[in-house]
């Protein structure tokens, strides 16, 4: 064989593993199970969700029975707001809060919008933390931050410093869907647990907009 056409034959054949890994493409990473929550979560936007109180403490007996909404009002890449209406005894609704869950470059936070009905910030405002671990695509925790423990303690709330939210989904697409939103004092000596669950099977008319909007 001409020795000119073996080389050529014999560089094809050293090529040929070559094209083959480049055709496959470099692996795709797994999503983290925060970006599988961020994902969740962004299914959700534009709808609202009937929800309730299911925590029995008495800190939270005016809430008792009262029908609630989250309604995903403002979604994109790196941050979707959720203001959660409560329904009061005279007919009206307290549209005061809003939730806002945040990407970061170290991981989701979480942090409290309040304002008055005549659209003013309230005194305690722009509270909430970071996560401190990877959470799971259906539950993320966000401990207190030091910015939440300053306002808390500048506006007498210390038994709010040792704080930790949760939120929980399960996407539409599940039977048990559901949204959670939670707080634990797990130092606390006063035990303090609030929780509302929120029914994702089933949309309902978005509210109007939180106070402020």
């Amino acid at each position: 064989m001409n020795r000119n056409i073996s080389m050529r034959l014999a560089a094809l054949c050293l090529a040929i593993p070559l094209v083959a890994c480049d055709s496959a493409g470099t692996p795709v990473p797994e999503p983290s199970p925060q970006d599988q929550f961020f994902e969740r979560l962004s299914q959700l936007c534009g709808k609202a969700y009937a929800g309730i109180l299911v925590s029995d403490q008495e800190a939270d007996a005016e809430m008792v029975g009262k029908p609630m909404i989250m309604h995903a009002a403002s979604c994109d890449q790196n941050q979707i707001e959720i203001p959660f209406h409560i329904a009061e005894d005279d007919g009206k609704w307290n549209r005061s809060r809003t939730w806002q869950i945040t990407r970061t470059d170290q991981g989701l936070r979480l942090k409290h919008r309040h304002r008055h009905e005549d659209g003013s910030l309230d005194s305690v405002t722009n509270y909430g933390g970071d996560t401190d671990s990877k959470g799971t695509a259906e539950r993320q925790e966000f401990p207190v931050d030091a910015e939440s423990i300053a306002s808390f303690r500048a506006n007498e709330l210390d038994q709010s410093v040792t704080n930790i939210w949760a939120v929980e989904i399960i996407p539409p697409s599940e039977s048990d869907a559901r949204f959670a939103y939670e707080l634990r004092r797990l130092e606390s000596s006063d035990g303090r647990h609030f929780r509302v669950e929120f029914d994702l099977t089933k949309a309902v008319p978005a509210p109007p907009p939180p106070w402020g909007s």
